[in-house]
């Protein structure tokens, strides 16, 4: 295991993607995201395929020693790998045959995205049909077992392109409700009690480090936890930057002054007009100078990307959000003022 600084020096990538895009075409997306992203693509993921194509199916095909099959409620716990875990691995080996095709040569940023441990809790039913998350010990499990996954797939992603800087992303958009107490039991009726801060906090330091290089945590829900998620070592947080308030700002200011990246979503992940790249990052601009930041550390604090996955856009707003992700950072680091 590397020390502090090496997990925490982020390779330059000015954008990138949060994860997923419509479609089922492994090949057409690896194309898309490497010829957008020249400095920091991704692996895309593809959840139109179907379950063990989405986000939670696809992490749960990385466990290890932990099985998982579809009911019509959702993905709970199994005996032994069934046809929806064998199912997930064999899209997951399909986007990764696609990547390594599109990157031969390729040495920079790359990103890879897995659930995090507490999305991945209230998101997976024990036998009885009641979310993990209501159980210590089974969430104890899921995360050491997710941490064993995400160290083999790590490794297989750096077989697979050996001169890319690896980045993980967690993708945690229940990690808010998971904090408050508001994920509802199987019948509706109650929600989970909210789980203690430090036993999240340790939690996610555990799963993070599954891997030796740059980690960061994406929530596009309000309210992200930045203060507990540097805690927990990750080295950059992803957000819709939309859903900031004034609360918020404090702990952005802390985190940017001790290194936290930045991943600003500000590319509309629907369908919808686009605005010109400066006016999409003209927020970003407003908060530093609100904030008394120096403008000329901008393009090297905030990556720019997408508020969240693009699977529910039209392709062809998909590519349009990637490229003009692109475009505002360069707008960025052009103008930081």
């Amino acid at each position: 295991m590397s020390d502090t600084t090496e997990k925490n020096d982020f390779p330059r990538g000015p954008a990138t993607g949060v994860g997923s895009l419509p479609g089922g075409d492994a090949r057409e997306a690896a194309k898309t995201v490497t010829g957008s992203f020249e400095d920091f693509p991704f692996l895309a993921e593809l959840p139109a395929r179907g379950p063990g194509a989405d986000m939670i199916g696809r992490t749960i095909g990385m466990l290890v020693d932990l099985y998982a099959h579809v009911e019509p409620s959702g993905w709970r716990i199994s005996d032994r790998p069934g046809r929806d875990t064998r199912r997930a691995r064999s899209w997951l080996g399909e986007d990764l045959d696609a990547l390594e095709e599109f990157t031969q040569g390729y040495e920079g940023a790359l990103k890879v995205q897995a659930v995090g441990p507490w999305t991945l809790a209230a998101a997976l039913e024990l036998r009885g049909g009641e979310a993990a998350l209501g159980d210590a010990g089974a969430c104890r499990d899921l995360a050491g077992s997710l941490a064993e996954g995400l160290h083999q797939h790590l490794a297989e992603v750096r077989r697979r392109v050996p001169g890319a800087r690896v980045v993980l992303q967690l993708d945690e958009p229940s990690l808010t409700a998971v904090l408050r107490g508001q994920i509802r039991t199987a019948s509706g009726y109650r929600t989970h009690r909210a789980v203690d801060r430090q036993v999240v906090e340790s939690a996610l330091r555990d799963v993070a480090a599954a891997h030796d290089g740059p980690v960061v945590v994406h929530s596009c829900a309000p309210d992200v936890p930045f203060a507990l998620l540097r805690r927990a070592g990750v080295a950059g947080i992803s957000f819709d930057f939309g859903l900031l308030t004034e609360r918020d700002e404090e702990a952005i200011g802390e985190a940017v002054e001790g290194g936290t990246k930045l991943f600003a979503g500000v590319v509309p992940s629907t369908d919808g007009p686009l605005s010109d790249p400066g006016g999409s990052v003209m927020g970003v601009r407003t908060l530093w100078r609100r904030l008394g930041l120096n403008p000329g550390t901008l393009a090297e604090s905030v990556v720019i990307t997408p508020t969240c996955g693009l699977a529910g856009a039209s392709p062809a707003h998909a590519r349009a959000a990637l490229a003009h992700c692109v475009r505002a950072a360069k707008s960025l680091a052009d103008n930081p003022e």
